[in-house]
């Protein structure tokens, strides 16, 4: 017999599934050699109180065998010979899409401007090592996107149409553990992903479909109002449909959007720091314990929001026993990321602190930023947002010595406006430099870091201290430009087959809410190739 239920636990009767057929067993009275075994179907942690709980909702197979599957496989079909479609871009939205593709009877010619997923690792291990930054390959740009090598959260606030579940899904299938099902909040880990995209881009192979790297689009061809393929600098592809998943990093292409007259429009977006601190510490302060997580617990996660001088102040993308990652995608900037393995047992622990900026705020005398290389737009421009990313990176790598060893402050001197006479070490491997950034930060945005960190360590004892770090700086939360797209149709407003997808495009924030974009789009753009034939 099978029975479902939700119970509250102990992290030591769930840390296992022997430890949860005891616990069922008693907690049910049952013989515990009728329990077959006990699937986990949701899982989260109850750290509000000092005694800790496992939520857990449960599938108990009683005097019965498990024959469900843990995931729900899907089938993909052979597609050689059948329409085209061009997808830019092989981050998780571009691979989701080429996949939702195969599933509708269209064949895949993906583009990725970067290398492939194994590949990358080389140009990423030279950041650290030389402070040189491949502007084709790098933490941004190549197989898997942004998020390949910075962190693999599946975790989304988005209620966008379309099935997370299904996305869960499809990562298990090409390799991800089944618990990312269960999860709250669920999570690859940077070393177990790029194996898992790697089977992705299989997939596509194996079904018919194309994976080409190395390939960057330079342009879009246009006849008459439509789409007819890209240019590429290995040559132009035809198709008449693209689906434009180029990463919120892929500057050109706005640029390229922009002077050919294609509709864009700025877009509010966060900027701040990275705040380390050690792991240890974390655990203590959000397990209430002083002895940390104990045996039975996972590295602490935890999530601040307040409010100051009217924008919102937030930790975001937050890496449990993480490290700090060096995140430029082009020469003469610099800028972090944080990233976490699937064990999450690093020594520190990280997390995104950022403001809100809305497009008019980066128009404000407080915000403008004088760095060579780097000309201001026009006020109006929809690259004003961009524009002053790029000054903000630039003056960064200003701070940091001119390569990519990073400004940093003591978080408690930060907001006392002291300079930091010396660091805690850090996993930032390309190494820190103490910099005064209360000082240089547009001071709207470190006078709000100020104020939301005082709030923060107001809510949280023991969070605002000089054991942590701010590295700067965190720009890359989320794209500069959206390219305006018609809400039903998914098209762009002004050029018919071409499909903005996905966090670049401006319609998602994260690997999974990219993921399902991508997939809206592949059943979108099969419509408008369908209709036209």
């Amino acid at each position: 017999m099978i029975h479902e239920f939700q119970v509250r636990a102990l992290p030591h009767q769930a840390v296992n599934e022997q430890a949860l057929k005891r616990f069922v067993a008693d907690e049910k009275g049952w013989d515990i050699r009728t329990i077959n075994a006990v699937r986990v179907l949701r899982r989260s942690i109850d750290a509000r109180q000092r005694t800790i709980y496992i939520n857990l909702s449960l599938r108990v197979f009683v005097n019965e065998q498990p024959t469900t599957e843990e995931y729900v496989s899907r089938e993909y079909g052979n597609v050689e010979g059948c329409t085209p479609v061009i997808v830019v871009g092989a981050g998780p939205a571009g691979l989701f899409a080429a996949l939702k593709l195969i599933e509708n009877g269209l064949r895949p010619i993906v583009v990725e401007r970067g290398r492939d997923v194994r590949t990358r690792k080389v140009d990423l291990a030279g950041i650290s090592r030389t402070h040189k930054v491949n502007p084709e390959s790098n933490y941004c740009f190549g197989e898997g996107g942004a998020g390949a090598y910075s962190d693999g959260k599946l975790y989304t606030r988005s209620k966008k149409r379309g099935s997370i579940e299904g996305v869960l899904n499809i990562f298990c299938q090409h390799g991800a553990s089944p618990t990312i099902l269960a999860d709250a909040h669920p999570h690859i880990g940077t070393d177990k992903l790029p194996r898992v995209i790697e089977n992705m881009r299989l997939t596509i192979l194996r079904c018919g479909g194309e994976v080409h790297f190395e390939t960057r689009m330079e342009g879009l061809l246009i006849k008459n109002g439509a789409v007819q393929g890209i240019a590429t600098n290995r040559g132009d592809l035809l198709a008449q449909a693209v689906i434009l998943a180029t990463g919120h990093s892929a500057k050109d292409v706005y640029r390229h959007l922009h002077s050919n007259g294609i509709a864009l429009e700025s877009k509010g977006f966060a900027v701040g720091v990275r705040l380390e601190h050690p792991s240890a510490l974390i655990d203590s302060i959000q397990y209430h314990n002083p002895k940390g997580r104990g045996k039975y617990l996972p590295a602490a996660e935890y999530s601040f929001t307040a409010q100051a001088d009217g924008r919102g102040v937030y930790s975001f993308c937050m890496c449990p026993g993480g490290v700090i990652i060096p995140s430029a995608s082009a020469e003469k900037e610099l800028l972090v990321n944080g990233m976490s393995p699937s064990h999450r047992g690093g020594a520190w622990s990280n997390s995104g602190m950022v403001v809100q900026v809305n497009p008019e705020d980066v128009l404000l005398p407080e915000m403008q930023i004088d760095v060579e290389d780097v000309t201001p737009v026009p006020d109006d421009s929809p690259l004003r947002v961009m524009n002053f990313q790029e000054r903000l990176e630039r003056l960064c790598w200003t701070m940091g010595n001119y390569k990519q060893t990073a400004p940093a402050q003591r978080m408690a001197d930060f907001v006392h406006n002291k300079l930091s006479y010396d660091l805690p070490r850090s996993s930032y491997a390309p190494g820190l430099i103490s910099s005064p950034m209360h000082f240089w930060l547009p001071k709207f945005i470190s006078s709000r870091l100020q104020r939301g960190f005082e709030q923060f360590g107001r809510m949280s004892r023991g969070f605002l201290t000089n054991e942590a770090v701010m590295i700067g700086v965190e720009t890359r939360t989320s794209s500069p430009v959206r390219i305006v797209r018609d809400a039903d149709s998914l098209q762009h407003v002004g050029i018919e087959g071409l499909f903005p997808c996905g966090e670049g495009a401006g319609y998602a924030g994260g690997i999974v809410s990219a993921a399902v974009d991508g997939e809206r789009c592949a059943l979108s753009a099969g419509e408008y190739v369908n209709r036209i034939k």
